[in-house]
């Protein structure tokens, strides 16, 4: 038998792929060497049992928002996709005890801002303002392949209708730096420290340049919409995915390694599993990092050379840690009570600390102080713990992959097996100095350090969770090698798709439905 396409990879944005392959009428099977499928989107027991913990990706926003989701909503719902929807999405606490946040209602949200600018209170609503008037052109840019005719056509209808000053905004947006874009609008320390903390979601120090369309897109689109995360866990996209591709016959196949994709007269013809079988296929999309595949699953051919010569050059981004807690309540935040209804806190109090924790972790040190991303899913879902106990989900940003010392000077150790346990310690202690008798409440815990995170998901190399830097220089029509930013590769009918092709990490399933679609119509 011979499948129209196999999938290498059973992570979110590969799955995507399969959903509509099938609902094409494609004969389709997903391979995956991990027992469970979701890559990066798992939800499981993690400390204790009936404490459901989402292992990385927690946030489905992106998924909810996407594209792919409003195509096959009918489809995905029917096999039991469920959102939480949040009210209150994300705050900032800062070193004095108080915090900044973001909800869905506008007057909650600017009544927090005026507290410390009125300045800012009028600048956040003539952001919004704005972003209602750009987010189409941005949406439709990032939604299109790099490059296409559907990239220029978004440019051209932004230019049509917003004039040659709006694309200069729009271009300044795409290449600014973080602190120069939040400069530019508000004056408040605060309120740009609340925004800049997405920027080290991704890879993004203040002043690194592109970095301020992310901060830009998520404070905006949480004040517009506000956030969902899944009902039950992260994994109630990959389970409605699953039985999306199977009701129209697609094979999932778990727990099969993929030992090698075959190649004859310079084009895909299948795959060949560890145990020895061989599946053939007229399509072979590779959902795995582009280093892993022409490293370990295309053999070596000399008219690849030049191509794997690009892909050397592609960087990781930072590495993170995940801790997750079982607790007994939820933290007991000095700077309100207001924040255990939060989805997120972040804990990155300034700008200054952001830059200085960034050039920490480039050096190859163990930051003092990282950044904390507090994930609080029981304060929306409680089904995720037993009544009245709670998960907390805490993200470490940013991380180095190879230790080279302490920045701090406390901890040695020059790999993250030795130093994660004393490393949480220390993440701990800058959550307890702003929620006093976290430790009191712990139950249990789980530490991913960088390492455990690439040996969870070998895609994440290092630790990094965005399967490549998004700086300018490898992001749009350059990610992940210059010329190759269709998804194509020098093999015919080999394909990649995932968080290193374009449009990049996130929960949007961008890669692997522009890719099916560019197949199957």
């Amino acid at each position: 038998m011979t499948y129209d396409a196999i999938i290498v990879g059973a992570g979110h944005k590969g799955l995507a792929a399969a959903v509509h392959l099938t609902q094409k009428g494609w004969r389709v099977a997903v391979v995956e060497e991990k027992a469970a499928p979701g890559g990066a989107v798992k939800t499981r027991e993690l400390t204790l049992p009936g404490f459901r913990h989402d292992v990385a990706a927690m946030n489905l926003s992106m998924f909810a928002g996407s594209p792919f989701f409003q195509m096959h909503k009918e489809v995905l719902l029917k096999h039991g996709l469920a959102f939480a929807p949040v009210e209150d999405a994300f705050a900032s606490v800062f070193r004095d005890e108080t915090y900044l946040g973001v909800s869905k209602t506008l007057e909650t949200t600017v009544a927090g801002i005026a507290g410390v600018s009125a300045h800012d209170a009028e600048a956040w609503k003539a952001m919004l303002a704005r972003f209602g008037a750009e987010a189409p052109h941005i949406f439709a840019l990032l939604g299109a392949a790099m490059p296409s005719w559907g990239a220029a056509a978004a440019v051209w209808k932004a230019f049509r209708q917003r004039g040659a000053g709006g694309l200069y905004d729009l271009l300044k947006l795409l290449t600014a730096s973080p602190r120069d874009f939040l400069d530019a609008h508000f004056e408040s320390d605060k309120v740009k420290a609340m925004m800049a903390a997405w920027g080290l979601h991704l890879d993004f120090a203040p002043d690194t340049a592109g970095g301020a369309l992310f901060p830009y897109l998520e404070c905006m689109t949480n004040q517009a919409f506000g956030m969902v995360i899944g009902l039950g866990g992260a994994d109630t996209i990959v389970k409605a995915m699953i039985g999306a591709i199977q009701e129209k016959g697609g094979e999932v196949l778990l727990g099969a390694r993929v030992a090698s994709i075959d190649v004859a007269n310079g084009a895909a013809t299948g795959v060949t599993l560890s145990n020895g079988d061989k599946l053939e296929a007229k399509h072979v999309i590779a959902n795995v990092h582009p280093k892993l595949v022409f490293g370990d699953l295309v053999k070596e051919q000399a008219a690849l050379r030049d191509y794997r010569a690009g892909l050397a050059k592609f960087r990781a981004g930072p590495g993170a840690m995940m801790l997750h807690l079982a607790l007994d309540d939820l933290p007991r935040w000095r700077a309100g009570e207001a924040l255990r209804r939060f989805a997120y806190v972040h804990i990155a109090p300034d700008l200054a600390m952001m830059a200085r924790l960034y050039a920490e972790a480039a050096a190859g040190l163990l930051p003092v102080e990282p950044m904390l991303v507090v994930g609080q899913p029981t304060a929306i879902d409680p089904r995720r713990a037993p009544e009245g106990k709670h998960v907390l989900w805490v993200q470490v940003r940013v991380l180095p992959a190879a230790i080279r010392g302490d920045a701090a000077g406390e901890i040695a150790g020059s790999n993250w097996d030795e130093v994660k346990d004393a490393y949480a310690e220390r993440v701990l202690d800058l959550i307890e100095a702003h929620a006093p008798g976290l430790r009191r409440q712990i139950l249990g815990r789980a530490v991913f350090s960088p390492l455990d995170l690439e040996r969870e998901n070998p895609n994440l190399i290092g630790g990094d969770s965005l399967s490549g830097s998004h700086h300018l220089d490898q992001n749009f029509f350059l990610r992940p090698v210059p010329g190759w930013s269709r998804y194509a590769t020098p093999v015919r009918r080999l394909y990649l798709c995932g968080a290193s092709t374009w449009p990049g990490g996130g929960t949007g399933a961008g890669s692997g439905f522009l890719l099916a679609k560019s197949l199957a119509g």
